[in-house]
């Protein structure tokens, strides 16, 4: 063969082969990527060591061991509990662990020196009578919703802080002294965890609710889109799997409810920053949350129209197809407005001219369901699609509202 059709192929050695391959799966630890979750993950990891590196000077350096002793324990596990990622989550543990601990120490304290004045045989009934008695009323109160949903920690606290006084067996003096020494260790622990959290890159679970809010309009957007754009496309064997293609953000929309509350939550305890005010609507944000859950119920039954065997047939479905295409650019337009409108602070159109327009259009498509005449197999079908667009007007039009009362809480600049 000729020197001139001959090629070269290196192989690389096995060794070459494994230093690559730990070189690669060193660079994906270290290169982050280009989501900002997992940027805010990292970042959070470092707050935590950094807290952690910080309480744990109490235990190295000799005089502030001499000041604290071995309660320095209680600060290093207050930083280990309390630290969360949200800055508000953060607070709201700290606040509720301190009122926990106060609350159940004095109580403790309390019971401990009572039982301890009636001594004898008396003192065991004392104690116990006291640790029913308080342990079964926290435990109520930590049942009732409203209680549970921002103090549910601080009562926990509570039982144990009060259990551990009263059953401690020590005299009321060292008690008080015990039961100061050790909140004054979980201060410093607390302290530490908010100046960690709000001075270094802090994480506002008031921004997440406020950009999730956001994303979610975007996302049913989307979805309507691609659900009107599968159905008028020309009917074929792969219909049915272009409609399982169609963006599944609607999804992520009908499973926010648990992660709204917590971050609704969570912001209500944080501090003024940035665009956001102590009495921010969060609660708004909720209703609006719930809103957008109905819509993207009504987009799972249109994409189940068009996932449904018994399809109608294609002139029937172009017959319909221009104010369908109108309603749907429309809901779709509103949508992003009312979404862009929530992130930029700034107040959409007025709720009245988009209200109007929705009325207007939603008159058209019904006529054009008129226009159909008698209904067989397929003009039900067809029936069917076009009322859940109207349906999806009707909880388009409530958003417009609820977006537009949130400018004026909120004070959405014009």
């Amino acid at each position: 063969m000729s020197s001139r059709n001959s090629f070269v192929i290196s192989v690389p050695s096995a060794e070459n082969d494994t230093k690559k391959k730990n070189r690669s799966s060193l660079l994906s630890l270290i290169i982050i990527k280009k989501g900002t979750y997992d940027t805010k993950q990292l970042i959070h990891s470092i707050k935590v060591g950094i807290a952690l590196a910080l309480v744990s000077l109490l235990y190295l350096v000799e005089p502030l061991f001499d000041q604290v002793g071995e309660n320095a324990m209680w600060a290093i596990m207050t930083v280990v509990v309390v630290f969360e990622f949200f800055a508000g989550a953060t607070l709201s543990k700290g606040l509720n662990r301190g009122m926990g601990t106060v609350l159940g120490g004095l109580l403790g304290c309390l019971a401990a020196m009572l039982a301890q004045e009636v001594g004898g045989t008396a003192r065991a009934a004392t104690v116990g009578t006291s640790v029913f008695i308080f342990g079964a009323a926290a435990t109520y109160f930590r049942l009732v919703p409203s209680i549970k949903k921002k103090y549910d920690y601080g009562v926990l606290i509570f039982i144990l802080t009060f259990n551990l006084v009263v059953v401690s067996g020590l005299r009321g003096e060292q008690t008080v002294v015990l039961a100061r020494e050790r909140l004054a260790t979980i201060v410093i622990g607390f302290v530490i965890c908010m100046l960690t959290s709000l001075l270094i890159f802090p994480m506002w679970a008031s921004d997440e609710l406020h950009c999730s809010t956001v994303t979610k309009f975007n996302n049913l957007a989307t979805s309507i889109e691609g659900c009107l754009e599968v159905y008028f496309k020309t009917m074929d064997e792969n219909n049915k799997s272009r409609a399982s293609n169609i963006s599944d953000g609607y999804m992520s929309v009908l499973h926010s409810k648990s992660k709204d509350d917590n971050l609704a939550n969570f912001a209500k305890w944080e501090p003024w920053h940035g665009k956001f005010g102590f009495n921010h609507p969060w609660d708004k944000y909720l209703y609006i949350g719930d809103l957008l859950r109905e819509l993207a119920t009504s987009i799972i039954s249109l994409k189940g129209c068009l996932q449904s065997p018994p399809q109608p047939s294609m002139p029937l479905r172009l017959s319909i197809k221009d104010p369908c295409e109108a309603v749907s650019s429309f809901l779709v337009s509103t949508l992003r407005e009312l979404g862009d409108s929530i992130m930029n602070m700034r107040r959409s159109r007025p709720g009245a001219v988009i209200i109007v327009k929705l009325q207007s259009t939603r008159l058209e498509l019904r006529e054009a369901i008129s226009a159909l005449g008698t209904v067989n197999g397929d003009g039900l079908a067809t029936v069917s699609f076009v009322f859940l667009l109207m349906e999806m007007m009707g909880k388009v039009e409530k958003l417009v509202k609820e977006v537009e009362e949130l400018g004026d809480l909120a004070g959405f600049l014009p």
